[in-house]
C-alpha cells in the first residue's frame, strides 16, 4: 500500500496516525504468528473515563483489520484475562489444533450449501414429513 493509502485508509491495516500514536502512547508487548502487534498503554486510564483503573490494551493488525485474526491466547490478553503476555500463560499446543483460516463470510470463498441461491441451486422439494403448525393446535 502506498503512502496515501496509509494516510487515508483504516480498513487495510493501521494508518500512519495510528502507528505513530501507538509508538508514542504504548509499549509493544508482543507479536503473534500472523504479524499482528500488541500494545499496552504507558499511562493508566484516568478516573471518570471508561475502563478506569484498568490497563489499556490494543492490537495493530498486519494486513486487513479483521478481529477473527486475533488468536485465542492474545484475545484473552486483550480482554484482561491475564496480565503477562500469552507466551507465559499458554498450555502446550494440542494435536487437534489447526492453523488460522480467515473468515470468508461475504467473499467468493464463503460456504454455500447445496440449494443456496448464490450457487444457482433450487430448494429441495418437501418430502411430506412436514406438517405446518396452525394456532390453536
Amino acid at each position: 500500500m502506498g503512502i496515501l493509502g496509509k494516510i487515508f485508509t483504516w480498513w487495510d491495516g493501521a494508518t500512519i496516525g495510528t502507528s505513530i500514536w501507538s509508538s508514542l502512547n504504548g509499549e509493544q508487548v508482543g507479536t503473534d504468528a500472523q504479524g499482528n502487534k500488541y500494545y499496552r498503554g504507558k499511562k493508566p486510564v484516568k478516573a471518570g473515563q471508561p475502563f478506569a483503573g484498568r490497563e489499556r490494551r490494543w492490537v495493530i493488525y498486519a494486513g486487513a483489520n479483521d478481529a477473527s485474526r486475533v488468536p485465542a491466547e492474545w484475545h484473552g490478553w486483550l480482554h484482561g484475562s491475564f496480565d503477562g503476555p500469552p507466551e507465559s500463560n499458554l498450555p502446550p499446543p494440542r494435536i487437534w489444533e489447526v492453523d488460522y483460516t480467515p473468515n470468508a463470510t461475504g467473499t467468493a470463498q464463503a460456504y454455500r450449501p447445496a440449494g443456496a441461491l448464490e450457487r444457482g441451486g433450487t430448494r429441495a422439494a418437501a418430502t411430506g414429513d412436514y406438517e405446518a403448525w396452525t394456532p390453536g393446535d
